[in-house]
């Protein structure tokens, strides 16, 4: 699916300039689209179909115990997976609901199982364990960032009036961004490259996801991604290996994702020349 420029807007003083923009929105759709067609793509979907979505109870109760967390299963999904959890390592604690069946009567759906109580159930996370590389959506960036262009975004973030702080943070999240606060946070042992990319994307949700934004978390993330991908390549960054996974889960890949980006290309390429402080179409 081709991108076109946003109807009802007046044409940039340079048409190269639009077009060169527009053609790396187009690159970014084509490239998420093959990422989603791919072999590798199946095998992550199938792979992470493993992976229990548990309670915000639970999920308070992993990161309490281990903020690192990132892919966490119980010891036997680990072996299921081609995975061995290390001699020694602590188990996180989480709660498991004891459910109790009743048989259908003829003619109708059995009802829905009763919740007795709950008992501790051991899980583990990726990191406790050892075997088969799982396969993973997206990449971080092991490339060269360089620390002028990081200087530039940071001061960019101030003249917005938000502070950048590099600090560390739980779980697997590499960045965010408070409105309320006038706040981002970037992980700070990242790699140079991908603490160019993870600014990028936070000062994204800084112009574009106001407090008064109307669209869905789903939306956020693809446009602040895509902002960052276009920002990065303008910087020399090439942050395919994660932009395109990362676009593709949001978005649902395939031909869905190619027709997020082209409906809200307009925002996007606003966000990339707000983020770099160039005059936009």
């Amino acid at each position: 699916m081709a991108i076109t420029s946003p109807p009802g807007r007046a044409e940039p003083a340079s048409s190269d300039a639009r077009q060169a923009k527009t053609d790396l929105l187009n690159q970014l759709a084509q490239g998420v689209l093959a990422l989603t067609s791919s072999t590798a793509w199946a095998n992550w979907l199938m792979t992470s179909r493993q992976f229990h979505r548990y309670s915000f109870q639970n999920q308070i109760l992993i990161l309490k115990q281990r903020p690192e967390a990132t892919w966490v299963a119980g010891y036997r999904s680990w072996l299921r997976l081609g995975r061995h959890v290390r001699q020694g390592e602590r188990a996180i604690r989480i709660l498991a609901p004891c459910l109790a069946t009743a048989e259908s009567t003829a003619g109708q759906d059995a009802p829905p199982p009763t919740i007795l109580g709950f008992r501790v159930a051991r899980v583990f996370d990726l990191s406790q364990t050892d075997g088969v590389e799982l396969p993973q959506p997206v990449r971080t960036l092991t490339g060269v960032g360089s620390g002028v262009e990081l200087a530039r975004l940071a001061q960019r973030a101030l003249e917005l009036d938000f502070q950048v702080q590099f600090t560390s943070l739980w779980g697997s999240r590499n960045g965010d961004c408070s409105h309320a606060l006038h706040r981002i946070r970037v992980r700070e042992d990242l790699p140079p490259a991908h603490k160019l990319k993870t600014l990028a994307h936070e000062l994204a949700h800084a112009v574009l996801h106001r407090p008064d934004f109307q669209g869905s978390r789903a939306l956020a993330e693809l446009e602040a991604e895509s902002v960052a991908y276009l920002v990065c390549q303008e910087l020399g960054v090439d942050s395919s290996d994660y932009s395109l996974g990362y676009v593709a889960t949001w978005s649902g890949g395939g031909p869905e994702a190619a027709r997020m980006i082209s409906a809200t290309g307009g925002r996007i390429l606003r966000g990339r020349d707000a983020v770099l402080e160039r005059p936009g179409p």
